[in-house]
């Protein structure tokens, strides 16, 4: 069909206008949930989990943690992360432009300014729950035995932290208007869009944030040494008492044996 000024337009027969104007190239509107995004999506989860077992068989063998306590410092992780990234996936959809650049500019933003918020906010959160002694809530420390509450309460704060780090994230992008930048624009293959912001950029940027965050949710080597001194003292204590009780059971049987 030739528009009023000669050109021909392109499309598929019967598209509406807005399909026609998006093109072909076009990162559009809900892409990022598709099946092929769904699917790199899942790889990137799998990739990202592959990348903390590797970190744990990185760790000096008398401080590597259990699978179990293990499992329970990655989980909590992994429930920030969820949410974070199906935020950025809601976001993604708010501009006009090229939804996959937007989740990429919001993704870069999490990685880098993200970052700082997320350590200041579990320092702020330690320093806090030390200052007020909530044992069950240091972060790494699950009660011997394990208690599930303990890990529900510093899961609670990790989810505040993070909703913290995703509001000042989205303020900033407010602020410069970043939403209106297209980063991904030469990029005419839309599968190839999908692939660098779900899958090739964050395989990289995600080895980096979880081995760090890792590190900021993990039991610290100061605590350790606090429990452990503390137990020794307790041990000390207890051995006190006992040998007390000796020395007191050897003396009342001298005084019987004299009289």
């Amino acid at each position: 069909m030739q528009g009023p000024g000669g050109n021909v337009s392109r499309g598929l027969p019967g598209a509406p206008a807005s399909t026609v104007a998006s093109g072909a190239g076009r990162c559009e509107s809900g892409a990022l949930m598709h099946s092929f995004g769904i699917f790199l999506q899942g790889l990137l989860g799998v990739v990202a989990f592959s990348t903390l077992m590797l970190k744990r068989f990185r760790e000096p063998k008398h401080e590597r943690r259990p699978w179990r306590i293990w499992f329970l410092d990655t989980s909590k992780q992994a429930i920030g992360m969820l949410f974070i990234h199906f935020a950025n996936v809601y976001l993604a959809d708010l501009t006009e432009e090229d939804p996959c650049s937007l989740y990429l500019i919001n993704f870069l933003l999490d990685a880098t300014v993200g970052m700082l918020l997320i350590y200041v906010g579990v320092r702020a959160v330690s320093v806090l729950v030390e200052w007020q002694q909530w044992e069950s809530l240091r972060f790494g420390e699950y009660g011997d035995p394990l208690q599930c509450g303990a890990w529900v309460g510093q899961c609670a704060l990790y989810i505040v932290i993070m909703i913290f780090e995703k509001s000042v994230v989205f303020i900033v992008l407010l602020i410069l208007q970043w939403k209106k930048v297209a980063l991904l624009n030469p990029i005419e293959n839309p599968d190839l869009k999908l692939a660098i912001v779900m899958l090739i950029v964050p395989f990289f940027v995600n080895a980096f944030m979880f081995w760090a965050v890792d590190n900021f949710l993990m039991r610290k080597g100061k605590t350790k040494a606090k429990l452990e001194e503390r137990g020794a003292n307790q041990d000390s204590r207890n051995g006190s008492k006992v040998r007390y009780r000796r020395a007191a059971s050897h003396e009342e049987s001298e005084s019987e044996w004299q009289t």
